[in-house]
């Protein structure tokens, strides 16, 4: 379905951007993969599935490496069809004692750079009047929870571009929209639970279902192949004319 397309995944070396690069690479997508970590495991998944696949590593905290990522997927394939932002990290902690640096760098990588690689993006796919753009947010784009106040505030930011950025192009053949997922037990969730077991000397499962009964009803993770299929049906024809949705995929949180 995507053959000849090609797909830019920020943090996308592991967790929920991996996941979502696979799928599209299964729709025939190139993929032009970025995050931290190992980069040769994931670009070989990727081109197993067919597809040409590139790397590129820029702090998705810096504009200027942003606009690098760009170009870079310009040069190698000759445009950015569907642009999928990810990237993002996390810090816990209460208002009065979040550390500066953390939110900046927070609402930089979790929020900034999704309107930097949009507003990047963008232009390439008007002049071909088809594109996606497809933002990772979350549930706490939709919610709160206590001691995440950056990350919630980013999450929100990314829903409300997403709305603007539909809005923007409603009339043409370019489409925003946004995945809020609940829980999935990515990299970074993993290292929650086991700070949660070691806290509370439980184990690693009692410490899970703790995680999940507070929060989703299913009781039950998401997993970045659910989230990849979302992601495939934003670009299929059937996803022509949704435009601005924020598609929580979090096992009924939202439904409480």
């Amino acid at each position: 379905m995507l053959k000849g397309k090609t797909a830019l995944v920020t943090g996308s070396t592991s967790g929920i951007g991996l996941g979502i690069a696979k799928a599209l690479a299964a729709q025939g997508a190139n993929i032009v993969l970025n995050g931290f970590g190992d980069v040769e495991g994931p670009k070989a998944e990727i081109a197993a599935l067919g597809v040409q696949v590139t790397y590129h590593g820029a702090d998705m905290s810096k504009p200027a490496e942003i606009a690098a990522m760009i170009e870079h997927a310009k040069t190698t394939f000759g445009s950015v069809d569907i642009l999928v932002n990810n990237a993002g990290i996390q810090h816990v902690a209460r208002v009065e004692n979040f550390p500066i640096e953390k939110w900046d760098a927070i609402i930089a990588i979790n929020m900034s750079s999704a309107f930097h690689a949009t507003r990047l993006a963008l232009p390439g796919m008007q002049a071909k009047n088809w594109g996606r753009i497809i933002n990772v947010a979350s549930v706490h784009g939709l919610v709160g929870s206590a001691e995440k106040s950056a990350y919630v505030a980013a999450k929100h930011g990314v829903v409300g571009l997403t709305k603007v950025t539909a809005l923007e192009n409603a009339t043409t053949g370019v489409t925003c929209n946004a995945i809020c997922p609940g829980w999935v037990l990515t990299p970074l969730v993993q290292k929650q639970v086991d700070a949660k077991a070691a806290a509370q000397g439980i184990s690693n499962a009692d410490a899970t279902k703790q995680l999940l009964g507070e929060k989703e009803p299913s009781m039950q993770f998401t997993t970045p192949e659910e989230l990849g299929a979302l992601a495939v049906f934003f670009c299929s024809p059937a996803g022509d004319n949704i435009r601005g949705v924020a598609w929580n995929m979090d096992g009924g949180w939202t439904a409480q």
